[in-house]
């Protein structure tokens, strides 16, 4: 065929198999994730759970102002956004105005895969007051997960203690910095930037695999947010409701001694029984609770003689996390012995 002017214009032909091929290529390449983006210029899109929003300025820039006149949860819930796996990024302020007790450290987070009442949720928070602490307990509490419900920081703390908080430097009143990656049972909150994660969480207490996106703040404060993007990925193949029931083989690795051994598992509903052999002794009996996949195994033995941990004695064994098909990664922990992570992989 000729152009306009006069040229000669070569056409290739290509099969239409090939054709079909190139175009498919090419339009998967152009999909790019899906993105949602809140400048919170209005409060449009914001929904009220216990929390009055307004739109203003804060060290100016357009924010979301979070406020929440007493005691008890309190969200500002982002309804339209259907949230699994992908990345969150928010940057928050925490403004103390009438602290309700001395030395608060002021509190605020993003809340994903929540509940539309907001009855359960995954939670990355946190405490900036504890990050100047002289304290190095309270420094230890700058960054916090918890989740909704059931895994409360008291619990998280008690029982695994130091696994779901951490420190950062944080500074009251500041513009901070949030990026929470979730992948299937994981998640990474990053802080300001820095390249790894400040906390990391390896099997996420929540049972909601999907919900919206929320913002949480105290009492006693005002908490701001701005420039939020959330950027959709596709979710990883897990899924609720696995099986406990049957033979497993264990492998731990702790921050002491290395454990493994077999479970048999039995479920009546939420109860789990069954036996333990292998480090700690044989044939020990085991009792557990199951919640639509996620579980946690308890036994008694005998913890071996280890330099580091002192001759052997009696040991208070726990594993948690959730089943995925035919395994699960979760952690281990013998009380005031050592703790680390556990995988169970099914033997029939």
């Amino acid at each position: 065929m000729f152009t306009q002017s006069g040229h000669q214009e070569r056409t290739l032909r290509l099969p239409a198999a090939l054709l079909a091929l190139t175009a498919s290529v090419v339009l998967q390449a152009a999909e790019p994730p899906r993105v949602q983006q809140y400048k919170f210029d209005t409060v449009v899109g914001v929904s009220e759970s216990g929390v009055t929003v307004s739109a203003a300025k804060y060290r100016g820039r357009k924010a979301l102002r979070v406020e929440q006149p007493a005691r008890g949860d309190g969200y500002a819930v982002l309804h339209d956004v259907q949230f699994q796996d992908g990345v969150i990024e928010v940057d928050m302020a925490i403004e103390i105005t009438t602290p309700l007790f001395p030395d608060a450290p002021g509190f605020g987070g993003i809340a994903f895969r929540a509940r539309a009442d907001v009855s359960g949720y995954e939670l990355f928070y946190l405490r900036p007051g504890n990050s100047t602490s002289a304290d190095q307990a309270k420094r230890n509490h700058s960054v916090q997960y918890v989740a909704k419900p059931g895994f409360g920081w008291p619990q998280l703390r008690r029982a695994w203690p130091a696994v779901y908080e951490a420190y950062a430097p944080l500074e009251i009143g500041a513009w901070t910095k949030l990026r929470i990656e979730v992948t299937g049972r994981d998640a990474k909150l990053f802080v300001n930037g820095v390249p790894q994660p400040t906390l990391s969480v390896q099997g996420l207490k929540g049972e909601d695999l999907t919900g919206h996106v929320a913002m949480w703040g105290f009492p006693g404060q005002t908490t701001w947010f701005s420039n939020m993007r959330i950027t959709h990925a596709t979710p990883a193949a897990v899924r609720n409701g696995g099986e406990v029931a049957g033979e497993w083989r264990v492998q731990a690795t702790t921050d002491a001694v290395p454990m493994n051994g077999t479970l048999k598992l039995t479920r009546d509903g939420e109860n789990v029984g069954g036996s333990w052999s292998g480090t700690f002794g044989d044939d020990l009996p085991v009792t557990g609770r199951w919640r639509n996949g996620y579980v946690e195994i308890e036994f008694e033995g005998i913890f071996p003689a280890y330099p580091a941990t002192g001759p052997a004695g009696p040991a208070a064994v726990t594993f948690a996390g959730w089943i995925d098909g035919g395994g699960m990664n979760g952690r281990v922990r013998v009380a005031n012995r050592s703790e680390g992570t556990v995988t169970l992989e099914k033997a029939n």
